[in-house]
């Protein structure tokens, strides 16, 4: 149950950030925001606040922001389609009932000649064929009213595609980076509640490397190889990148200076990947200047460790397998879970690095994907057909799909067979 609480927890905190990040890039440059989800599926809670419809879906699998202009409309009106029309005080359309008219006595019900409702904002038609068709004016934030639903118009000004390249960018950018910045926060503040590690040893463990060289509790790290350490990340970095190599420390014991030579032992951390172990762990002390540095170098050790990893993905050294999906990540949720809240903020924060930088990798469907489109457009000084796109994107996601289903079968076979 723990595991399930901390689930759900991360992962709304992460795709909620991600999409709120879309949301206000989008409202900022005057987009139409219809639908602000979280998951997928029915919905099990509604809200609407201003233009937008707030949900919480069945399937936390995710979310999206529901921009106007990257669908089709929901409605069309075609010449002859009768039409109720209600009016606001300046005398234009606030409200076009497609149906169940009986239920507002008081609308002005006409037949369809011919009608814009994204740039010349007018719909041109008749209450009796003996008549002529008459022009009405409709207000930009008219709605259309079908099965009793409300549905806003989107005149072109206020849709995705009607923006500048730049407002574009942004508003799809967004997302990813609010991953980032969730994820400096989050390690802000651990280094407030637990602290940020220092280059003292708190304990060094039983038979490990440090202690066969003779490495006591409370020595301060103050060199290694002659490179001076400045801090915990600093010295585990260069610990990490030389398992199997002898290292030469020296340490502040008690105001002596004292040297030490140490071979990191190698940890194996996956079948092509591995890191070098001495067996100690830091002490923590809480400063708020050091915990704001620790947010941003924490968030940039990690998304550089990830990008390194899809590097080795790229050029074979790594396999698919390597890789987790939703049955993995619930697993390692619980291990982290399991280790207390310090380790599983830390699993957040590297959730939210993930989920930012796998969104801006250049495929279809994906952020990175939409970046990639914006940029061709930029250089070829014209929009991409929309179709030929949403045929891309299309196949892009079906891929994906594949992809999610390869790893959640290697994770099935990983953890339960």
């Amino acid at each position: 149950m723990n595991t399930v609480i901390s689930i759900i927890i991360i992962f709304g905190a992460l795709v909620f950030f991600h999409e709120l990040g879309h949301l206000l890039l989008a409202k900022r440059a005057g987009i139409l925001c219809r639908e602000f989800a979280i998951g997928f599926g029915p919905k099990i809670f509604t809200i609407k606040k201003g233009e937008t419809v707030y949900t919480i879906r069945l399937l936390p699998l995710g979310g999206f922001v529901r921009m106007a202009g990257e669908d089709p409309e929901m409605i069309e009106l075609k010449p002859g389609q009768r039409v109720g029309l209600l009016f606001n005080d300046q005398n234009k359309v606030e409200k076009i009932v497609i149906n169940q008219k009986s239920a507002y006595p008081n609308l002005k019900e006409i037949t369809v000649e011919e009608a814009d409702l994204e740039r010349g904002l007018y719909i041109k038609g008749y209450e009796d064929e003996d008549e002529p068709a008459t022009v009405f004016h409709i207000d930009e934030t008219s709605h259309y009213v079908m099965d009793g639903s409300e549905f806003q118009i989107a005149p072109f000004d206020r849709q995705f595609g009607s923006k500048s390249l730049w407002d574009r960018f942004l508003a799809i950018f967004a997302g990813p980076v609010m991953n980032f910045l969730l994820a400096i926060v989050i390690f802000i503040t651990l280094g407030l509640l637990q602290g940020t590690p220092t280059s003292q040893v708190k304990e060094v463990v039983e038979g490990s490397p440090a202690e066969q060289a003779g490495m006591m509790n409370g020595d301060v790290i103050t060199e290694i190889n002659g490179t001076e350490i400045t801090g915990w990340n600093k010295m585990t970095s260069i610990i990490q990148d030389n398992a199997n190599n002898q290292l030469g420390f020296k340490v502040d014991r008690e105001g002596e200076s004292v040297s030490l030579s140490i071979t990191p032992e190698k940890q194996e951390l996956s079948e092509n990947q591995s890191v070098g172990r001495i067996g100690v762990s830091p002490e923590y002390q809480v400063d708020f200047l050091d915990s704001i540095v620790f947010g941003f170098t924490s968030t940039y050790e990690f998304g550089k460790a990830i990008f390194v990893g899809l590097g080795q993905l790229v050029t074979g050294q790594l396999s698919i397998d390597a890789f987790s999906g939703p049955v993995g990540i619930y697993s390692y949720t619980e291990e982290a879970a399991s280790g207390g809240l310090y380790v599983l903020m830390r699993w957040a924060g590297f959730l939210s690095i993930n989920l930012g930088i796998f969104n801006l990798l250049p495929l279809p469907a994906l952020d990175g994907g939409r970046l990639l489109f914006i940029g061709v457009e930029a250089l070829r000084g014209k929009p991409i057909d929309p179709q030929k796109e949403s045929l891309v994107h299309f196949i892009g996601f079906s891929f994906l799909m594949l992809l999610m289903l390869v790893v959640t079968w290697n994770d099935i076979q990983r953890f339960f067979l």
